[in-house]
């Protein structure tokens, strides 16, 4: 049943009145052509495609421009696997009408599966980019990744994937298709980078980044060095040397994560992301004045930042400010509603405050965002991987 539902998404005239086949039929034989489509459309209804077949076949005999029948009878072939005999049906209602763009989407599909991956191509990207039904969309969209990745394309590949994620956003398999276009992007890249750039200051940072994300720190630490050997004023290089120190057991780690902190805002002195680390090791250190400063600037160069505001709020905080920090903290909600860590915050303010509903509320999105962050982190440790982009690990703030 559900072959035939994709099927029917894809027909342009299953089941509409005899009197309109009448009208698209020629004169020869009007009768005949009504009767072929009102069994078809009977059949359909019953789940018999295979009996429609016949009928839609019938009807093309006896008026080879019946648009309708033409296209009708090449989807069915189509999901009936049939697909060398679905292609010039296809292509013979395209010709008709080049306007039916579920149509072309499907004969792509087809050329696709019996390996003429140009024409496929070809039309796929054409009908992606004039669909309006957006299940449609996105199923041309997954079978145009395939054939880009099969290609080698991955750049188109990627693009198509950004263009379906504005449309499904929480589609498993799009998320994993997704996954395994950026992988394989970021290996081609890297290879490349490999061979163009071997020696290069962006070939040990690259590495550095893999080793990382796979738990060796030590070797991290070690390309990081050996690229600011090559190129100190690199962006960007001070900084992901400084976060792998900062959570270093060694105190001479630490306080040169602290120096180079610093070298990354002589190099980049808009680098909001330095000014917050800096704030937050002031903070470690009970110099509040000096934290809040920081943090200040660090919101002030970015104020849609999350962790700059969730930052400078825990500082007027610690100052005895709560009423400061109350929009800070909202606005860190904003703009990342799943952070447990200015849920818990906010929950504290609005106790301080004497908003006990509105903390018991606070106190509930916690829990249930820091529940879904260990299961998280339960994940990555499965996989002996770092979460991307948090290598700077986020603070039980009842700890």
């Amino acid at each position: 049943m559900r072959t035939l539902k994709l099927a029917v998404s894809f027909c342009i005239a299953l089941f509409v009145a005899p009197a309109l086949w009448a009208s698209q039929s020629s004169p020869a034989g009007p009768q005949d052509i009504q009767s072929h489509a009102r069994r078809a459309a009977e059949y359909l209804k019953e789940n018999r495609p295979d009996l429609a077949i016949p009928e839609f076949k019938a009807i093309v005999a006896l008026d080879p421009n019946n648009v309708d029948a033409q296209a009708n009878l090449g989807v069915l072939l189509f999901f009936q696997g049939k697909y060398p005999e679905a292609i010039p049906e296809l292509r013979a209602a395209l010709k008709l009408q080049p306007t039916l763009w579920k149509i072309q989407a499907l004969l792509g599909m087809a050329e696709k599966r019996t390996g003429n991956l140009s024409a496929a191509t070809a039309d796929l990207d054409d009908a992606f980019l004039k669909l309006q039904d957006q299940k449609v969309r996105v199923d041309t969209g997954m079978e145009l990744i395939e054939v880009y990745s099969a290609t080698g394309d991955l750049d188109k590949a990627a693009a198509i994937v950004s263009v379906l994620r504005g449309i499904e956003p929480t589609d498993e398999a799009l998320l994993f298709t997704a996954y395994r276009v950026y992988s394989d992007l970021a290996a081609e890249s890297l290879l490349s980078l490999s061979v163009v750039a071997p020696n290069s200051a962006r070939m040990h940072q690259a590495m550095a980044h893999e080793l990382a994300k796979h738990g060796d720190d030590a070797q991290a630490i070690e390309n990081y060095r050996a690229a600011l050997k090559l190129d100190p004023k690199l962006p960007g290089l001070h900084f992901e040397l400084a976060d792998m120190l900062n959570f270093s057991f060694s105190p001479a780690d630490r306080a040169e994560a602290e120096s180079e902190y610093k070298k990354a805002l002589q190099v980049n002195p808009f680098d909001e992301q330095a000014e917050c680390r800096l704030g937050d090791i002031a903070e470690r250190r009970n110099d509040f004045k000096a934290a809040s400063d920081l943090y200040a600037k660090a919101v002030q160069l970015r104020p849609n930042d999350p962790d700059a505001n969730l930052g400078f709020a825990k500082v007027l905080m610690a100052m005895g400010q709560p009423q400061k920090a109350e929009p800070l903290l909202k606005h860190a909600i904003e703009l990342d509603p799943t952070s447990a860590v200015a849920h818990f915050r906010l929950s504290t303010v609005y106790r301080q405050t004497g908003r006990m509903e509105d903390a018991k509320h606070e106190l509930e999105e916690y829990e249930k965002y820091k529940k879904m962050k260990e299961k998280l982190e339960d994940i990555y440790q499965a996989m002996r991987l770092k979460p991307a982009g948090q290598e700077q690990k986020e603070t039980d703030p009842q700890q």
